[in-house]
């Protein structure tokens, strides 16, 4: 089903309709879609070079936007959508766990989840469970989305088609160390 599900994704990069199929991927995949929206970025910039800004931009906006869906999701529709959600991804279970020390280092969630490949989806419903707060959630989603989706532009931009295969396969372990060090020195500096 995923397989289909990621074909149909990418049958829409070349669509007429492609910034529109971006716009609702990345809505969606803030909130509940498996599917993240490089997959649709990728293509898209490789095909339109001097578009790959406005792409990102699209990508940012809309993701913000489906992220304070998802956070409605978590505030207002939990047992009735944002479980099944959760049930989904596998992360029932865990999730009274997390809920319990999310608000502790909530808005660091959002960044890590936003610039990383972790479903960003399950950290949206999270902050509207816990109540993050919504100028906290906004600015974190803001900025970890726009860099994630800035970079991949920017590299695809400058590298073309060669930095493709990079960004699917390590750009998300680069997201991870770079987010284990910078949380890392702010502990550390917090020791100190």
């Amino acid at each position: 089903m995923l397989r289909r599900l990621y074909d149909w994704t990418i049958s829409l990069a070349q669509s007429p309709h492609a910034l529109w199929a971006l716009a609702i991927v990345s809505f969606v995949e803030s909130s509940f879609f498996p599917i993240p929206p490089d997959v649709l970025m990728i293509p898209m910039i490789i095909a339109r070079p001097s578009r790959a800004f406005l792409i990102a931009l699209i990508a940012t906006v809309a993701s913000v936007a489906g992220g304070l869906f998802g956070y409605f999701i978590g505030a207002q529709l939990m047992e009735t959508v944002g479980r099944p959600i959760l049930e989904f991804y596998g992360k029932d279970a865990s999730f009274a766990e997390m809920a319990a020390v999310f608000n502790q280092y909530g808005a660091w969630a959002v960044v890590v989840a936003g610039v990383t490949f972790l479903p960003f989806k399950v950290i949206t419903i999270a902050s509207g469970v816990t109540g993050l707060s919504i100028p906290v959630f906004i600015v974190s989603s803001i900025f970890a989305r726009a860099l994630r989706f800035f970079l991949v532009a920017t590299l695809l931009y400058y590298f073309g088609a060669p930095i493709r295969d990079f960004i699917e396969r390590r750009l998300g372990l680069v997201f991870v160390i770079f987010c284990v060090l910078l949380i890392g020195g702010f502990a550390l500096l917090g020791l100190l």
